[in-house]
């Protein structure tokens, strides 16, 4: 799931996250990648696992249309509609969409990973 090309970044995001690949997920982004989990919170390391896995754990598989991909040297902005959309395995329905900001960077392998990972996206508020 090696990606040359940020652009590409939400829809093998989607292969893994639709397959459940906590593992696949982890390896688009960059170790010390941040996710902000609402305007002026955002986790790190372990706690950005944690809330990727708690959207797995929903077991709703998720969409993602790209709008935009800028591309500055080894930095891309990627802003993309996202929607998780469907019934839990314990029959509850689900329904998250938004439009998320993600930047990514190209490593010294050639190979693009989210930095940031930023869901709420344009949602105002926070500090």
């Amino acid at each position: 799931m090696a990606v040359s090309d940020p652009a590409r970044l939400p829809s093998v995001f989607v292969e893994a996250f639709n397959a459940k690949d906590l593992g696949a997920i982890d390896r688009l982004f960059e170790p010390d990648a941040v996710r902000v989990l609402r305007p002026g919170v955002v986790v790190t390391g372990d706690g950005r696992r944690q809330a990727t896995s708690s959207f797995l754990a929903l077991g709703v598989p998720i969409e993602i249309t790209v709008r935009h991909t800028y591309v500055y040297g080894d930095t891309a902005l990627v802003i993309g509609d996202f929607v998780i959309d469907g019934t839990r395995p314990d029959g509850e329905h689900v329904h998250i969409e938004g439009t998320a900001t993600d930047v990514a960077r190209r490593g010294p392998d050639g190979l693009w990973r989210y930095i940031i990972d930023n869901p709420p996206g344009v949602e105002v508020g926070g500090d």
